[in-house]
């Protein structure tokens, strides 16, 4: 079975909550599923002011810890329409896998969160996907088989591009049933894409 890493970045947790959601998805298959994080580039000071949750019991990735998946789901905030800087950041560091080709070929997905439901989750998720396909990896979404996002009877994130969630903007609103199914839906197609490829 395939090795599939979930890699979030989540200020108040609901990206957090999310990512769960997603490797539960990936585990239903069968595949080794980790959940890491990137480091958080904001001063403690600043981040405890902000009451960013400072208690989240994933472990801190590296940049070399990806080559060792077959793939990477990653998810992070909204900021202005594209994604939080400290995802972006890690990213960054990518530039050596990138030269070597290392992870041409591994499957890739995004999943976002923004505090209303105009807030940027596309325009987001495309910002993380197109760095996915700098670095070579073939692109899973969410798509419509997922009939959660098909219906207007309750508020909803969701997008063909990635699961989503709404929190708010005060981050009073936890992702919903229907949000968590589809990170959960996602998380399942990923890997049993990946299982395909390389289980």
């Amino acid at each position: 079975m395939s090795k599939v890493l979930v890699l979030y970045y989540s200020s108040y947790g609901h990206i957090e909550t999310l990512a769960e959601a997603v490797a539960e998805g990936a585990r239903k298959t069968g595949a080794h599923v980790d959940i890491l994080r990137v480091p958080e580039t904001v001063p403690q000071d600043v981040a405890e002011k902000a009451h960013f949750k400072l208690d989240q019991k994933a472990q801190i990735a590296t940049v070399n810890d990806l080559e060792q998946y077959d793939a990477i789901i990653i998810g992070v905030g909204t900021r202005y329409g594209r994604m939080a800087s400290q995802m972006s950041a890690f990213l960054d560091q990518t530039g050596p896998l990138w030269a070597r080709g290392a992870l041409n070929g591994k499957v890739g997905a995004a999943f976002t969160s923004t505090a209303t439901q105009h807030g940027g989750q596309e325009t987001t998720l495309i910002s993380m996907i197109t760095n996915l396909l700098h670095l070579g990896f073939v692109i899973v979404g969410l798509p419509y088989s997922f009939q959660g996002q098909m219906g207007v009877a309750e508020v909803t994130g969701g997008s063909p591009y990635g699961a989503t969630t709404i929190a708010n903007s005060d981050g009073t609103r936890q992702p919903s049933a229907n949000e968590l199914a589809g990170a959960r839906f996602q998380g399942e197609l990923v890997a049993n894409t990946a299982n395909r490829l390389f289980g």
